[in-house]
């Protein structure tokens, strides 16, 4: 969608279905666009009256208007929508809006009246928002298309609301103005069979109205059209993210590398590596934008963050939540500290976070001696507002233009008027240590987000490996990860068991001896694997346990040494394309979904960093006398597996489980690749 002013700065607005029964449609929208300066008429065949400003079509509706009609809102049936939006467009109509029900989302022919809608559109070259949406507004231009009651007292501000959902559209609009902070725009997307995320998001990208985006996300069709749609607009303005849908995890698939990255995961990691902050519920979308849209900080790839407050629980419930978010609050100097012991009493704390005790005059110059250490990137500051004991909003202004987040405690009329001196200041204010956290945490992985922007220079074309006819046993991948630079142990591929016998001869014991065949995946499960093999008796045996489960060929492997056991893999998402998984491996992966996902292709670098968010990452860092892991070889495997999706169309997905930590290095236990299709790629 190229064009959506149209639909969001139309010049004149015609609603289709007006009706004179206030409790109907066309007459909420009529008395909702009321504010609007530009020309709002109605149209309805069956009740048409031009003194009254009703018209039977929109072609009279144009010719009597002032101002061209460029948006349509139609109130009416899901069956005539279709007509009534080709009748608008012949009449001059370049945008629609269809807010009634009865389409995809009802099932049976309302499938059929939306695909009719969507073709009229099409044809007619509209810009179509819903069906089956409530509306949006623009505060700025006095246009409420809503029909929810109230939201017309929504003032005009820095954020734009994008949602999926009418409703949650209405809740984030309502709770930022609660807020302090207005909208420059707040749409509910509805059915988005026209209008996406994504063309909103073009369009925002070149609003200058607009200084934060507060997405929410419930499905998504064009996974590639939402990351470069956030990935242009965060080179402008910051896109804080909400996705729906951690509880929908699938069934673990025959290669269950795709299962765990379920779509919650996968589209929470493609919106971060685009460049969006991510958040867990509406409260703290509302706190992050809130932040966001009065400052951002520039690229930093590890931003400290500087804490001073004037009350010590709350300081400590900040810090304690900024530190379980991986949010640097590094110590202060030898020289900021004996400038911090000049100004205040010797109890207080003046490490970092810095608790002043009680606020007093030289509160602002506590401030500005923190924002002048060299670890500390932002000021956080909590206080209670105590106007009588300090002026909070003169103390910030001490900081001169240092980048600065506030959270204030205290009664609604006090805080009021310090929240919006403090935002003329371009300094955001929050309610509470905890949204505080929410805001700090935003701002500081928004400029990490625009670090990583900076640092990804152009990749090297990925790796092009021989594309198989067929599924591969484990040997076969094994040999296809060889030629990808990840070790593997050494093995033979026995067609009987003479075979089996040399093989015991040839290589280092103990020895591994499993079932070979592409067909079985899970070769544990079935009784297909025999591990501590040292002779020639112990051979024997696993070879008649192996032929007793139907094994007719054998894969032989020296066992590799102890170590903690990862699953590593890249699948094709049906929506974002191929990403690249981390995970604990073995059970524990499939019992607590302990795993990280990103996009493919992605640099060694930055994949070596998923492991930073497994919940078990302790694990890989010598937990108990254990290996280390080589982060960078770890790295370079996860970004060598995504390269060979990104190459080879004719791979569905490859599984490295385990892929074991061990102290000489990384080494790949067992793979398994499987194709899109059984015939020979091209």
């Amino acid at each position: 969608m190229s064009d959506l002013r149209p639909l969001f700065a139309p010049r004149g607005v015609a609603v289709v279905g007006a009706s004179r029964d206030p409790g109907k449609l066309g007459a909420v929208m009529a008395r909702s666009l009321g504010r609007f300066p530009g020309t709002v008429v109605g149209v309805n065949a069956r009740d048409a009256d031009p003194a009254a400003g009703r018209f039977a079509t929109v072609a009279e509706a144009a010719a009597a208007s002032p101002d061209p009609i460029d948006l349509a809102v139609l109130c009416v049936p899901a069956a005539v929508s279709a007509r009534a939006l080709a009748d608008a467009a012949r009449a001059g109509v370049r945008a629609a809006l269809v807010c009634s029900g009865g389409y995809a989302e009802a099932g049976g022919e309302g499938g059929d009246h939306q695909d009719a809608l969507v073709a009229a559109a099409r044809d007619a070259g509209v810009a179509l928002l819903g069906p089956n949406t409530s509306g949006f507004l623009v505060p700025a231009r006095g246009l409420t298309a809503s029909f929810v009651p109230g939201v017309a007292a929504v003032p005009a501000g820095p954020v734009a609301v994008v949602a999926a959902s009418g409703g949650v559209n209405h809740a984030l609009t309502f709770l930022l103005a609660a807020a302090g902070v207005g909208v420059s725009l707040a749409v509910g997307l509805g059915n988005a069979a026209g209008v996406t995320a994504a063309d909103v998001l073009a369009h925002l990208a070149a609003d200058d109205g607009t200084r934060a985006v507060a997405l929410h996300v419930e499905s998504v069709t064009d996974g590639p059209a939402l990351v470069a749609a956030v990935r242009a607009a965060t080179a402008r303005v910051p896109v804080v993210a909400l996705v729906v849908g951690r509880t929908d995890v699938a069934d673990f698939a025959r290669s269950h590398t795709g299962a765990l990255a379920t779509s919650w995961r996968t589209t929470r990691a493609a919106l971060r590596a685009a460049g969006a902050v991510l958040v867990d519920d509406e409260r703290q979308l509302v706190d992050a934008v809130t932040a966001l849209s009065a400052l951002r900080l520039p690229a930093c790839a590890d931003p400290g963050v500087g804490v001073v407050t004037a009350q010590a629980g709350p300081g400590l419930l900040h810090v304690d939540g900024l530190r379980g978010r991986g949010v640097p609050v590094p110590p202060l100097t030898g020289g900021t500290r004996a400038a911090l012991s000049g100004l205040l009493p010797p109890l207080t704390y003046q490490a970092n976070p810095v608790d002043t005790g009680r606020p007093d005059p030289v509160f602002g110059r506590v401030l500005a001696t923190v924002a002048a250490d060299p670890a500390v990137d932002l000021v956080s500051v909590y206080a209670l507002a105590e106007p009588d004991v300090l002026d909070l909003p003169a103390a910030v202004a001490q900081l001169a233009g240092a980048p600065a987040v506030v959270g204030l405690g205290g009664p609604p009329e006090q805080v009021g008027p310090q929240r919006q001196a403090l935002r003329g200041l371009g300094v955001p204010a929050l309610d509470g240590p905890t949204a505080l956290t929410v805001a700090v945490t935003a701002l500081v992985d928004d400029a990490r987000a625009q670090a990583r922007r900076a640092a990804r220079g152009t990749a090297p074309p990925p790796r092009q490996v021989p594309v198989p006819s067929r599924d591969l046993d484990e040997d076969e991948a094994k040999t296809l990860l060889g030629r990808l630079g990840i070790a593997t142990p050494p093995r033979r591929a026995c067609a009987d068991r003479a075979e089996a016998h040399r093989a015991l001869a040839e290589l280092p014991g103990p020895l591994a001896v499993k079932l070979l065949d592409a067909a079985v995946t899970h070769k544990s499960d079935v009784g297909g694997v025999h591990l501590g093999v040292r002779d020639a008796a112990d051979l024997d045996a696993a070879l008649d346990a192996l032929e007793a489960v139907g094994a007719a060929r054998f894969l032989v492997e020296s066992m590799a040494p102890p170590g903690v056991d990862l699953v590593a893999g890249a699948s094709r998402d049906p929506v974002f394309g191929p990403v690249v998984l981390v995970g604990l491996g073995g059970v524990v992966a499939e019992a607590l979904a302990d795993v990280a996902v990103t996009p493919a292709p992605v640099g060694a670098q930055e994949a070596a960093a998923l492991a930073d968010g497994l919940a078990g990452r302790a694990l890989l860092d010598g937990f108990r006398g254990g290996p280390v892991a080589d982060r960078a070889a770890l790295g370079a495997v996860l970004a060598a597996l995504g390269d060979l999706l990104v190459a080879s169309p004719g791979i569905d997905g490859v599984e490295v489980n385990p892929l074991r930590v061990t102290a000489d290095g990384l080494l790949a236990l067992d793979a398994v690749l499987t194709l899109t299709t059984k015939e020979a790629a091209p």
